[in-house]
């Protein structure tokens, strides 16, 4: 149907001259073929370089008469199937080439990687050919997934996925329950909804699909107990130094004194625990203390309450272990034999392989020249979230360290040993997907006597259909969590810059060209 006449190179650019042959065209409206000529215009199209060279056509086309009676068009332009497209300065493959570099990677991404293929576009035009491509009608799923994301500060949308097909269907800003159920409504046939515990999104599966079963998501459920527990560690925090080993007792000395105050900080607790109690015995107020001594009224109250000042020292974590640790015996070998340069004992660790530097080894022997043992690194206690690590992982899974340091913990904290039992049930309803005992185990919660506990029980009662279909069913937002992740790399590929109708384009565009391609 085409003609090639000519192709020559100019400044680095390949030219074709080429023109169609005398064959009969169909009307685009009516059908009906033709070969009457009316006139011949050129046209100039580009293509994918070659040779690393960018490619133009100038191609004559015809505009031929339609004779046909009862036809509104009285020309048309003849279109050359695979080379052109009406109004249409690219052709067909490198069309396709500017419209996927732009759904991979936006519009200064697309604009590189098209200069890089001898294909130049701006940024700007990227994104115009990215908006202008049509988005495929998807079928109403029968399982939808629905999930927030974040769009920036305090700003959320919202993804809906067919968790059948794993693609994304539908995403807009906003998280609230009037929109969810209007996209419902309009979309009628939905038969399982996956979702997290949000109230907005139940009330908005609720109004818009009343028929629909509602499943929250096992993993949010067990993220909802985990902070839950986090919790209650947290309001049980003076139980957690129970969890680390009593240190050996150091051997009982006949000539033993009192703990000197050898530092400012004791030094000055010392001074004020003498000055309160000096004070106090008289029988005055504690308002009237302080306002003598010109302290606050906590702090006498503190000093008054201890029975020496060695309580209201603050007391300071122990420090964590360093490279140094493995030397501090030979250190104290070498201090009781007599050399007490911190440079020449940094010279013979660093023989032995320490990397250190020599600030570290001066600061660990500066106990010794007071006459202190050298300071020994002590396990710290957990943290509460440390702690609901723990509780909440598989006991098979948990570490031999973990093990025994929550062994001591629960025996120490009877809430705590609750709370770990509490868990442990819940976690053999998901194991066995059975969600008979879940009553009962939510009438326990409620009346553990830990109040984070009971809040979660109360949350779950009024969404208890759905917690045991999340707990019976295999259904879950496993992928509509994937989404999500692949929705903020593409967020963060355009600087967070996005707008929704972008981010929306290229989130669904972007999974339908994956899934052709796989």
């Amino acid at each position: 149907m085409v003609r090639v006449e000519r192709v020559w190179s100019t400044g680095g650019v390949v030219r074709i001259a080429a023109r169609t042959r005398e064959l009969t065209v169909a009307c685009p409206d009516c059908g009906r073929g033709s070969t009457r000529v009316h006139s011949r215009y050129c046209r100039t199209l580009a293509d994918v370089a070659v040779g690393g060279r960018p490619v133009l056509i100038r191609l004559s086309v015809r505009r031929l008469f339609c004779d046909a009676p009862g036809c509104g068009r009285r020309t048309f332009a003849e279109q050359v199937e695979g080379l052109t497209v009406r109004y249409q300065r690219r052709s067909p493959l490198l069309q396709h080439l500017v419209e996927t570099a732009g759904v991979l990677l936006a519009g200064r991404g697309g604009a590189r990687l098209l200069q890089i293929l001898k294909a130049p576009l701006s940024r700007t035009s990227v994104l115009f050919q990215l908006m202008r491509m049509p988005l495929p009608l998807a079928p109403t799923p029968q399982v939808l997934g629905v999930d927030d994301f974040a769009l920036y500060a305090d700003t959320y949308g919202t993804l809906l996925v067919d968790a059948e097909s794993r693609l994304p269907i539908e995403l807009w800003s906003g998280r609230d329950a009037g929109q969810l159920a209007s996209w419902l409504r309009a979309h009628p046939g939905v038969r399982v909804v996956c979702r997290d515990g949000s109230l907005v999104y139940r009330q908005g599966i609720t109004e818009g699909a009343p028929d629909a079963v509602q499943v929250s998501d096992r993993f949010h459920l067990w993220q909802g107990l985990s902070k839950r527990v986090s919790d209650v560690a947290a309001a049980h925090r003076r139980c957690l130094p129970a969890a680390v080993p009593d240190p050996e007792p150091a051997p009982a000395s006949p000539a033993a004194s009192p703990e000197p105050a050898d530092t400012p900080a004791q030094r000055h607790a010392k001074r004020l625990f003498e000055a309160v109690h000096a004070v106090t015995g008289s029988g005055r107020s504690l308002s009237a203390v302080a306002r003598e001594l010109g302290l606050n009224r906590r702090t006498v109250a503190k000093y008054a309450r201890a029975t020496s000042w060695q309580e209201c020292v603050r007391r300071t974590l122990p420090r964590r272990s360093t490279s140094l640790d493995p030397y501090l015996e030979y250190l104290q070998q070498r201090w009781d034999e007599g050399e007490h340069t911190a440079t020449v004992l940094h010279q013979e660790i660093t023989a032995k392989g320490y990397c250190g530097h020599y600030q570290r080894v001066k600061m660990a022997i500066a106990p010794l020249r007071r006459g202190l043992p050298i300071d020994t690194p002590r396990e710290r206690p957990p943290s509460p979230r440390q702690v609901a690590r723990w509780i909440t992982t598989t006991p098979s899974h948990r570490s031999l360290h973990a093990t025994e340091a929550l062994g001591r913990l629960l025996r120490h904290c009877p809430e705590l040993n609750r709370t770990h039992d509490l868990v442990r049930r819940f976690a053999a309803m998901l194991d066995a997907r059975d969600a008979t005992m879940l009553p009962d185990w939510l009438d326990q919660l409620a009346t553990s006597q830990l109040p984070a506990l009971a809040g979660l029980a109360k949350a779950l009662r009024e969404d208890q259909p759905a917690v045991a279909q999340g707990i019976t069913t295999t259904f879950n937002s496993g992928v509509n969590e994937g989404r999500i992740c692949d929705l903020k790399l593409q967020k963060r590929i355009m600087a967070g810059r996005a707008g929704i109708p972008l981010l929306r384009r290229r989130v669904i565009l972007m999974a339908l060209l994956r899934r052709r391609d796989s």
